[in-house]
């Protein structure tokens, strides 16, 4: 582990010196190259990296309800996981402040999940930009936090929607693992889902929505199991400075 965290700090330097020399680089490469390269790295969207350390990112969307949220924070404070990522949207984010506070207030990672729960595959450009913007405004608002991390409601997309999101900076996140909690499986189903799928660098697919009605039972076994088999938790944000990124455009 200690090793993945020294990747870690010597990944974000890395990447300050890659900035710089990738901006001294672009004057001296002719056009074609450069198109080309342009070309090669297309935005992708991340779902787990790869890494041989077993640490793994546990990631919640919320977009509406208030049962929830909550016992889902409590079992994270009783398990002990201080880092996790929550995908907060932004009328939920609005309508529920206290919550949203309390989980920046906790330490846990915040990003988007927009605005609108729709297909963004569906929608121009413009549109998409917009809910962005509105779903940001909202969790700046409410939380102080400007998202870097944005999943899309459903986790629609295609390469044109995550062009158009990283363009305005964010790294788009999906998931390796899916719990499928939302459909209320049952909760040895859900369990047995995360832990017998999950791999190292994995990212994990949660819901503290109150569609999700069995996640708060199933979420102590899984932390108690992922722990046996070796697992540390990050934040998607540490997940993707210490390790390298595995991704696809879907």
């Amino acid at each position: 582990m200690r090793s993945f965290w020294k990747r870690l700090r010597a990944g974000v330097a890395a990447l300050t010196a890659a900035c710089v020399c990738a901006f001294s680089c672009m004057s001296l490469q002719p056009a074609a190259v450069r198109a080309a390269d342009t070309k090669a790295q297309a935005p992708r969207a991340v779902y787990k990296v790869d890494t041989k350390e077993k640490v793994v990112a546990l990631t919640f969307d919320i977009s509406w309800g208030h049962r929830t949220p909550e016992p889902v924070l409590e079992t994270l404070k009783k398990c002990g996981v201080t880092k996790a990522t929550f995908f907060l949207s932004g009328p939920w984010t609005m309508h529920h402040p206290e919550i949203a506070k309390k989980i920046k207030a906790m330490g846990y990672e915040i990003g988007s999940h927009g605005y609108l729960h729709k297909d963004y595959s569906n929608y121009p450009d413009s549109w998409i930009r917009e809910q962005a913007m509105l779903a940001d405004k909202a969790i700046q608002q409410v939380t102080g936090v400007k998202p870097k991390l944005f999943r899309t409601p459903n986790g629609d997309l295609n390469p044109r929607v995550i062009r158009c999101l990283t363009s305005m900076g964010y790294t788009v996140v999906q998931w390796n693992t899916d719990s499928l909690d939302w459909k209320n499986p049952g909760v040895d189903a859900i369990v047995n889902r995360v832990t017998k799928r999950v791999v190292p660098g994995d990212i994990v697919l949660m819901h503290a929505s109150d569609s999700s009605k069995q996640i708060v039972e199933a979420l102590p076994r899984i932390v108690e199991n992922l722990r046996q088999q070796g697992y540390q938790f990050v934040t998607v944000s540490e997940l993707l400075a210490g390790a390298k990124v595995k991704s696809m455009v879907q």
